[in-house]
């Protein structure tokens, strides 16, 4: 797999990433971090364009189509960009931090959540017009959307909503692991990531009451060791069937084959901390955010990058031939 580091000349990402994320349709990457700059880089040209300051630490960002962004930040605010004219407008707030932020193409929502320990919907065709909260009890830190179904991480439980019918409508499933992240599995169910270095994938619809199951995300080059690192982020492939990928707090990225239940590849560790993942959305490339992420004490603060990796023939021809080992239940 081919990989490159994105330049940033003029103004370099000066604090951690918190969330990077290609666009829906295109090869552009959203940028959020801690010194409160939202980016949008074009891959294609190797070109940032877009920038915006703002007064808090960004600690998450998400696409409204093409044009417009979100982002949710430790001052509590929600605030939506337009990334052509560089507008930028208040659109809502949480009484403590606002950690999470995701938007719906299906009904037009704009669902955030916080330390507050609440889940708030917007609607984004009417600024400030909030239509249904929830409160759950702990600060939320990781939250997904698929479809309809918003998947929020909550201790040791994934609690799912149909935006549909979002006031009188949940569903919980414990996953037995403390939850650092959470993100959806196709319309299959979900794989959550835990602060201790295991994975759980969980399905909606068990069949042969198998729910799923949990592993340790060893990688290769400490399997002897018990040492665990917090699992930062997962994402799904979206052009190869069953395939995702983990990044840990100590810096590896590991490919993952979710039907034979094996580990396809790991990357070289990268210098830093693995503090997001995002698959553009033909599945040809993969970004990787190598941050610190303020987790542990002895972090190294060296500049923040991010790599594009080309998920090649090298790639696909790995993931055809299957992985190197059973994952350990």
């Amino acid at each position: 797999m081919n990989g490159s580091c994105l330049q940033f000349d003029k103004n370099p990402i000066r604090d951690a990433i918190s969330r990077i994320r290609f666009a829906p349709a295109s090869n552009n990457l959203l940028i959020s971090s801690w010194d409160s700059n939202l980016r949008l880089y074009d891959v294609d040209r190797s070109q940032l364009v877009f920038e915006a300051s703002g007064e808090a630490a960004l600690l998450d960002c998400c696409f409204q189509g093409e044009s417009a962004a979100f982002t949710a930040a430790s001052d509590c605010s929600i605030t939506r960009y337009d990334l052509h004219s560089g507008i930028s407008e208040s659109f809502g707030n949480h009484d403590d931090l606002a950690t999470c932020v995701e938007y719906s193409d299906e009904t037009g929502q704009v669902i955030t959540a916080g330390w507050d320990k609440k889940i708030k919907c917007w609607d984004s065709r009417s600024m400030m017009a909030l239509s249904c909260v929830h409160t759950v009890s702990v600060g939320i830190e990781s939250m997904s959307l698929y479809g309809f179904i918003v998947m929020v991480a909550a201790g040791l439980s994934v609690n799912m909503y149909d935006l549909r019918k979002f006031n009188d409508s949940i569903y919980s499933k414990r996953v037995d692991i403390q939850i650092n992240c959470v993100r959806p599995y196709l319309d299959q169910g979900f794989a959550a990531g835990s602060v201790d270095g295991r994975v759980a994938l969980k399905y909606f619809n068990p069949s042969n009451q198998n729910d799923g199951y949990a592993f340790r995300c060893h990688p290769k080059a400490k399997e002897k060791r018990h040492e665990l690192a917090a699992v930062n982020d997962i994402v799904f492939s979206p052009s190869i069937y069953g395939a995702f990928v983990t990044g840990d707090n100590d810096g590896y990225v590991t490919i993952w084959n979710a039907q034979s239940k094996k580990r396809v590849l790991e990357m070289p560790k990268f210098e830093n901390s693995i503090a997001s993942l995002s698959y553009n959305h033909e599945g040809q490339f993969l970004a990787i955010a190598s941050s610190y992420t303020y987790q542990e004490a002895n972090e190294l603060e060296i500049p923040p990058r991010i790599y594009i990796h080309e998920m090649d023939n090298e790639y696909i021809g790995s993931f055809s031939a299957g992985g190197s080992r059973s994952l350990a239940c």
